[in-house]
């Protein structure tokens, strides 16, 4: 039987990971009947399937005010108590509005229940859940406690409410596999684990066009050649070492490049990025342009860049993340089968090494084996596609769209006896 599905979170617009990663829930459920509608303070979805509500977004103005005091601070102000709670009834209403106007069977929720950028939303939803009683995955990409931002703070009473909530009619998922243990650690809340997909039984589609004028937007020389460093540019991503890779390798042909815009943690890890690659002789290229989701199209007429458009024209892909819940860049580079050096951190030494992908991999620092590598991998062609066709045979057996549709048929023959 088809299902009316809703997704919420604070927002569903650009490449985040969240972003993304939903997009892909939202094409396999899509695919086999279900409809799909989003609930978010900041949307590129159909319209006609939206539920635009500013006060769900992170940014939006009292959400901040309140963030700006309860992190950081051991006591909560009254006031800032006063303001949770009233946008939390406004948030409220909202959500019985959207259930009830796309007739919802099951809710959604992506990292709204996690990671507490919005507290009156995550009180708002738990609150919902639990008076609604309606069927509800609370999909998991990463908790307040790894984050250290989180660490002080003034709201203890509610992250262990609703970030996330213990309810009978929630259904738990999480995408790697020391999340499902600290979180039953934590909140004795069981889970099961799901981790990031890609189409994999359907290799990318180019269009060579856009990539040709994305190439050119970044006004580039035919002889230049593209290191690209495909995420948001925010300090666990560890983009410095990125740097040191394009120095080490002393050759002007080749050009940093970072994917994504600058902004969601702030411009200050931004300029000391480009300090120091100036510094260093290092010809860094930022993305001035807003990059858009590839599985969710709904902007593409308007002629900016997918994320798709960017990753032909890359000869090689730099990963140097220090914290990763998962790790889509990582898989968007099999994807396309690009050669790349990786990081080990925590999420791909437990589940994803053991799979035995064929990579550069660094241990918290880059070595002269780790650059002397990559140069090798930059002029042998022969040790570049044997490296790529075996990345991508391991992870069309492990982190493709027939794992993600498995795993939701089992949740919803939990929930309603059927199967996806």
């Amino acid at each position: 039987m088809v299902k009316n599905i809703g997704f919420i979170s604070t927002r569903f617009s650009g490449t985040d990971g969240v972003t993304m990663e939903t997009s892909k829930w939202s094409e396999v459920l899509g695919k086999i009947g279900h409809s799909c509608f989003w609930f978010a303070g900041e949307l590129d979805r159909d319209l006609q399937k939206s539920f635009l509500v500013p006060e769900a977004h992170f940014k939006y103005e009292k959400n901040q005010w309140i963030n700006e005091r309860i992190f950081g601070h051991k006591v909560r102000d009254p006031a800032v108590t006063d303001i949770i709670h009233d946008l939390k009834i406004l948030l409220k209403i909202k959500i019985r509005e959207f259930i009830s106007q796309f007739n919802l069977d099951l809710l959604i929720a992506q990292n709204a229940l996690t990671i507490p950028l919005n507290i009156p939303l995550g009180i708002a939803l738990t609150e919902i859940i639990a008076e609604t009683q309606i069927p509800t995955i609370a999909h998991h990409h990463d908790f307040y406690w790894e984050r250290t931002r989180f660490s002080v703070n003034a709201a203890g009473d509610y992250l262990r409410m609703a970030f996330p909530p213990n309810l009978n009619n929630i259904e738990h998922v999480v995408i790697n596999s020391a999340a499902k243990e600290e979180l039953a650690l934590r909140a004795g809340i069981s889970s099961r684990i799901i981790p990031n997909v890609l189409d994999f039984d359907k290799p990318p589609e180019v269009d060579e066009n856009q990539t040709i004028a994305f190439r050119e937007s970044l006004e580039l020389e035919p002889q230049d050649r593209i290191i690209l460093q495909p995420t948001r540019i925010i300090q666990r991503k560890g983009i410095e070492h990125a740097i040191e890779l394009v120095e080490d390798l002393k050759d002007p042909r080749y050009k940093l490049v970072i994917s994504h815009e600058v902004g969601d943690e702030g411009y200050e890890y931004a300029d000391w990025l480009q300090e120091t690659a100036h510094e260093r002789g290092v010809d860094l290229r930022l993305v001035k342009m807003r990059v858009l989701d590839p599985i969710n199209n709904q902007e593409k007429s308007n002629g900016k860049p997918t994320l798709w458009d960017i990753y032909p024209h890359a000869d090689f892909i730099t990963y140097p993340s220090l914290h990763e819940g998962f790790g889509n860049a990582f898989l968007e580079a099999v994807y396309f089968k690009k050669p790349l050096l990786i990081n080990r951190y925590g999420t791909f030494v437990r589940d994803i090494e053991p799979k035995g992908f064929d990579l550069i991999v660094m241990d918290g620092y880059l070595t002269k084996k780790n650059v002397q590598s990559v140069r090798e991998f930059l002029k042998s062609r022969k040790r570049k596609e044997r490296m790529v066709n075996h990345n991508y045979e391991v992870a069309k057996r492990n982190y493709s769209y027939a794992i993600l549709q498995r795993g939701l048929n089992n949740i919803l023959i939990n929930f309603f006896g059927m199967d996806v």
